[in-house]
């Protein structure tokens, strides 16, 4: 066997998810899992050599008590520190969620639901895309006329199930504006494939073809953005929506020296229309720019909006 880089094994422990990390400290320490399975048994640990393969694929999760047990007879086998691989776990699941985060449908955080449905239908895939964010950075701009013209995303994504090479981008426009003129950039480990738009109700799906095939565990960053059409009216506030929650978000909503709002405020919501849930009053600072960093969300709306008189 292969022996893998001490680096990797480090950045494995470090970030996860934990079958990554147990397959690369079993490769670092050159053993099969036959190996692997006599050292547990040596420590009155028994487990199976399909659960030990499975484990390490990702395709299954240690949830029972000798389940755990045996995770942790495995940083002793493994010469890892303690608790390295047992952390990666997390909380434990309830038996009856699914191997995924918690997915909302896009209905239910853009409107109209309808219009959101009859757009995603010409693009045919199934309703959890298998990604979810573990950090998505979005800076969005104000330019003088008060009207938003670009919205850049760095985008960090994990998958959690094997074969994933696309990702949905859904943006809505401002009322008014012409979805027809909207420019979509794949910018970074990404190219663009379908685009559709809704004129009517101002919506635009972007499917954004990734540079490699993804396997359950792995992450993947993405770099693109919009170029926005101008709406009649000034814009007045940006919302972000989470149809499966995201480990960390960070807005920034730069204006123009030339049109500087007088007042900012961050909230959330858990669907169109609603009143907020969380409110918070945001203060610009010396680059005309007010920002939010939101970490371990669950599906919501979350946004900034801002008054110009």
């Amino acid at each position: 066997m292969r022996r893998s880089d001490p680096a990797d094994l480090a950045a494995a422990l470090r970030s996860g998810p934990f079958h990554l990390a147990l397959r690369t400290a079993i490769a670092a320490r050159g053993l099969t899992l036959h190996r692997v399975r006599r050292h547990l048994a040596l420590r009155g640990v028994n487990v199976g050599l399909t659960s030990l393969s499975y484990w390490q694929q990702g395709r299954r999760r240690p949830e029972r008590p000798e389940s755990l047990r045996a995770v942790a007879a495995l940083e002793d086998v493994l010469d890892l520190p303690e608790h390295s691989l047992t952390r990666l776990l997390g909380p434990r699941r309830a038996a009856a969620d699914p191997a995924g985060p918690p997915v909302r449908p896009y209905r239910d955080l853009i409107a109209p639901a309808a219009a959101v449905d009859d757009l995603l239908a010409t693009i045919s895939g199934p309703r959890d895309t298998g990604l979810h964010t573990i950090t998505h950075i979005e800076r969005i701009r104000i330019g003088p006329d008060r009207r938003l013209t670009r919205r850049d995303s760095q985008h960090a994504l994990r998958a959690h199930r094997d074969g994933i090479d696309r990702y949905l981008a859904l943006y809505q426009g401002d009322p008014g504006s012409d979805i027809g003129l909207v420019g979509v950039r794949a910018e970074e480990n990404c190219r663009p494939g379908r685009i559709r738009r809704d004129r009517a109700h101002h919506l635009l799906l972007a499917e954004l073809l990734l540079d490699r095939r993804l396997r359950a565990g792995d992450t993947h960053l993405l770099g693109y953005g919009f170029d926005d059409a101008p709406a009649p009216e000034p814009s007045d506030e940006y919302v972000r929506g989470f149809n499966s929650g995201a480990g960390q978000y960070v807005l920034q909503v730069t204006f123009h020296p030339a049109a500087l709002p007088v007042r900012c405020q961050r909230f959330a919501l858990h669907s169109p229309g609603e009143d907020p849930y969380e409110t918070e009053e945001l203060t610009l600072d010396g680059h005309h720019c007010v920002h939010l960093v939101a970490t371990a969300l669950r599906p919501c709306l979350l946004g900034v909006r801002w008054d110009w008189e």
